[in-house]
């Protein structure tokens, strides 16, 4: 039996999780948190510092192949982890993506890719040499998700306010765009020109927090069409293996600009499950465990709304447990997943429910 390693333990690590059961494959997760929802779903749970080597090197020794939920872990440590197995997708595209400098320098080097125009500062009186840029919003160059780490500046007035940035921070400053609509498109890339991509989804934030992604998208046939051969580009380049997703934004004049690469499963495919002949997390599990390649088509139109925190709209849902939504008779069917977090706090994603909204024909 093949065993798959996962570095992470949130809810993305627990629908590979139950992705890959659909395969018969043994998981192994290795996550800094001993309450993390994985821990219900996988064979084997390994609670260790994602700097401890030896811990690490361990539960490298025991997998066949390494993944993860989260892009945010460390680079020495996935490195380390390359000493005993195989780590996919490659540690240096995090490297990449993990720096929003380094990550829109990459997309603007490939044409005809771009992203909102944008700076690196360090200092509040850096901010106010660029003054011209307003409005704009000043986000940490590493970490921060979900609206952490990010803030509006919309006058003088707000930079004004700034008292003093974190010193041992680095700060980019990103151009804000007069927006029509946000959209994403995720890809399983399983090789030089061998993919299956989903269809761009329309998604909707609330204070930088995924709210709602529906399919179809309301977008013209050039902007479907450019947004997907954007993302392929981007994952020839990066020399992809895996699922991955990547942001965007359409102005008002219909421009699209690309926001941010997800070098993972992505919460906007979460539609993609119980709608697709392969959902974004079997396809994951089949791209770097080098299983075969399956047509991935859609057969239902659906909208997901995450469930923030204590949302009243959890007491919507159908009931039907994730390993449910993995299997062939569940398609069709709405349904709710909890994510089991021990802790309920605000801006938190305790679940999502996806509503199915017609069959196609």
């Amino acid at each position: 039996m093949m065993k798959l390693g996962i570095i992470g333990g949130g809810q993305l690590g627990v629908m590979l999780i139950c992705a890959a059961k659909q395969m018969n494959i043994h998981t192994t997760v290795y996550c800094d948190d001993e309450n993390a929802p994985a821990r219900f779903f996988s064979d084997v749970f390994i609670t260790g510092s994602y700097v401890d080597y030896d811990r690490i090197s361990q539960f490298a020794s025991s997998v066949d192949i390494i993944t993860f939920e989260f892009e945010n872990i460390p680079y020495a440590s996935l490195n380390e982890a390359c000493k005993y197995t195989e780590v996919l997708p490659l540690p240096e595209i995090n490297q990449i993506i993990q720096h929003r400098i380094r990550e829109k320098d990459f997309v603007n080097s490939i044409p005809p890719l771009k992203t909102t125009e944008y700076v690196f500062v360090r200092t509040v009186d850096d901010i106010v040499q660029y003054l011209d840029m307003l409005p704009c919003i000043l986000k940490t160059c590493t970490l921060g998700y979900d609206g952490k780490g990010q803030y509006r500046l919309n006058s003088k007035k707000d930079v004004d306010n700034l008292i003093q940035l974190d010193p041992t921070q680095e700060y980019i400053l990103e151009k804000t765009v007069e927006l029509r609509q946000e959209i994403s498109v995720v890809l399983t890339r399983f090789g030089e020109n061998r993919y299956e991509i989903y269809e761009p989804i329309e998604n909707v934030h609330e204070e930088q927090i995924l709210r709602v992604s529906e399919i179809p998208a309301n977008i013209s046939k050039e902007l479907f069409q450019k947004s997907q051969e954007w993302v392929i580009a981007l994952s020839e380049k990066l020399n992809y293996i895996g699922t991955m997703c990547v942001e965007f934004f359409v102005d008002i004049h219909g421009e699209l600009y690309v926001n941010e690469i997800a070098p993972r499963v992505h919460n906007s495919g979460h539609l993609t499950i119980g709608t697709h002949t392969v959902n974004q997390f079997e396809n994951h599990v089949r791209a770097v465990c080098r299983l075969e390649q399956k047509e991935t088509k859609k057969l239902y139109n659906a909208r997901m709304t995450n469930i923030i925190g204590e949302d009243p709209s959890s007491s919507s849902s159908s009931g039907m447990k994730i390993e449910d939504a993995f299997t062939e008779k569940a398609f069709g069917k709405d349904f709710h997943f909890d994510y089991r977090k021990g802790e309920v706090k605000p801006n938190r994603k305790m679940g999502h429910f996806t509503e199915i909204k017609e069959l196609l024909l």
